[in-house]
């Protein structure tokens, strides 16, 4: 495998389009800092670490989904920049998402934050993905 994240990022959009409620994913450092921040900004319900799980771990999540229709909280989640095609963007050309309603999730100097904290901080990076 040569890209971890887009793996991922990937197994999330599958289970959702499937309405699956819990999804698990091989677990890394940046993965983990990836759900961390997408139980902050509430687009999933809970996740758990699983850390004598395998050799490196598992991540658990578990979906989020409105109570009366039914639908999911994510609506789709890109993967922007990969191996072959790095995206970098300084502090002054960090991108809006739908308008401010997604997230765009960018690997800094100062660790995995959101467009807005890291234009709070100051500080451009990579972007990973947008989730909306």
């Amino acid at each position: 495998m040569t890209d971890p994240v887009a793996d991922f990022l990937t197994r999330i959009r599958n289970a959702v389009m499937a309405g699956h409620k819990v999804v698990e994913a091989p677990a890394s450092n940046i993965k983990k800092d990836i759900t961390r921040i997408l139980f902050e900004k509430g687009y999933i319900l809970s996740y758990k670490f699983l850390d004598d799980e395998g050799p490196q771990g598992i991540i658990k999540i578990a979906l989020k989904y409105e109570p009366k229709s039914h639908k999911p909280a994510i609506k789709g989640i890109d993967r922007i920049s990969r191996p072959g095609l790095r995206r970098y963007s300084g502090v002054d050309e960090i991108p809006r998402v739908l308008n401010g309603l997604g997230i765009a999730i960018i690997s800094t100097s100062k660790g995995l934050m959101t467009d807005k904290e890291a234009k709070n901080e100051k500080v451009g990076g990579e972007i990973l993905c947008y989730v909306y």
